[in-house]
This record gives structure tokens, C-alpha cells and sequence, in this order.
């Protein structure tokens, strides 16, 4: 059944929710499942039969964070373009690590030689910025997995300070609550992630 716009009142006054808002959420909401999905299936797939082909679900990752961070709303538009920004510069990292490593080689290799995380890091940085805002805006608890444990794995690593026996554990709590966040957003009504479109009017008109 098609949906029809829906009038709402907001903070600056009112504004519609059209059936394009509603399909950016579900957009946005699938693609946060599919990433926590293809993370945990590369997860798996190193742990039973090693790194020689996880770079399909490192594309997937890469595919799918860069979809969520198309559809998600975020008032502040600086915010949003910088997120975008920073998962631009990662995804070309891993594209880097590829042909400087071959693509069977990008794990082993960002666990062998930590400085890569240098260059894949803004990707993760773009992550956890989705984290956060999933956080600020529902205090969705499950999102401490992006906004914390993914910043401390990487600093971690990169410092030395976090050996493979507390790496490991920490990326698939990481990994496990990623998926309780993109799950527990299915059921939730579809304009809690639209939020206040009047805000987004009224920012525009003073940017």
C-alpha cells in the first residue's frame, strides 16, 4: 500500500514526511544490517578458515558504510560531509593495503605491521561516528561497541598496548553488538530515525 505524506509539527514549525523520507530510513537500516553481518561473516570465515579470502566481505563493508552514511540523517551538515569524508579516505586505504599487500593479505597485514591502521583508520573513524550517533540521538547501549571498544582496538593495536589473546575478543564484542544495533532498529517507528525535519529546514536557511 502506497504511504501518503504526513504533516508533523516540529520545533520551527511544521513539516511533511514524505514516502522518499520513509524509504531513506529503510535504505539506511538495511545497509546497517548488512554491515553488521558482512563484519561478522569475515570474522568467522578468518577464524575457521583463514585470511586468503575475506576481501568479498571487506568490499561488502566498505559497499554498505558508505550506503548507511548516504541515507542516515544528521542535522549538522558539517558532520555528515565529514563522515563521508572520512570513509572516503579509509575505503581508499584498504584499496591502498590491497595492492600494496595483494587482497589475501590485508588482514595479516594490518595485524603485522599496525602502522596501516594510519591509512584505513578514517574508516573506522567513520564507524564510530555513526556509533556515536546512534548514542547521542536513542542512548542505544549497544552502540558502545562502535563509539568505544572500535576506538580502543585500533589505538590499541597501533600503540602495541593490545596483544592478538585481547584484540580478538574485543573485535567480536565489537562485531556482535553492531548487529544488536542494526536489529533492535528494525522493529523501532520510522520517524524516530527521520527525527525532526524542521530542524534540518531551519539549519539549512541559516547556513
Amino acid at each position: 500500500m502506497t504511504q501518503l505524506p504526513v504533516e508533523r509539527q516540529g520545533v520551527y514549525g511544521p513539516y511533511v514526511v514524505e514516502p522518499h523520507h520513509r524509504r531513506e530510513v529503510r535504505a539506511y537500516r538495511a545497509a546497517l544490517l548488512l554491515l553488521a553481518l558482512a563484519q561478522l561473516g569475515l570474522l568467522l570465515q578468518w577464524h575457521l578458515a583463514g585470511p586468503a579470502l575475506l576481501w568479498p566481505w571487506l568490499l561488502v563493508m566498505v559497499v554498505s558504510l558508505g550506503a548507511a552514511l548516504r541515507w542516515v540523517h544528521i542535522y549538522l551538515v558539517p558532520l555528515h560531509r565529514a563522515l563521508q569524508l572520512f570513509w572516503l579516505l579509509g575505503s581508499l586505504g584498504i584499496v591502498a593495503l590491497a595492492f600494496a599487500a595483494g587482497p589475501a593479505a590485508i588482514l595479516p597485514t594490518l595485524r603485522q605491521q599496525p602502522l596501516w591502521i594510519l591509512a584505513v583508520g578514517p574508516f573506522f573513524a567513520a564507524l564510530t561516528g555513526l556509533g556515536f550517533k546512534e548514542f547521542f540521538c536513542f542512548r542505544r547501549p549497544e552502540a558502545i561497541g562502535l563509539t568505544l571498544l572500535l576506538p580502543l582496538l585500533l589505538l590499541g593495536r597501533l600503540l602495541g598496548l593490545l596483544p592478538d589473546p585481547v584484540a580478538g575478543p574485543l573485535l567480536l564484542g565489537e562485531a556482535l553488538l553492531l548487529l544488536v544495533l542494526a536489529l533492535r532498529k528494525l522493529p523501532v517507528d520510522i520517524e524516530a530515525d527521520l527525527g525532526d525535519l524542521s530542524v534540518f529546514a531551519h539549519l539549512a536557511g541559516h547556513g
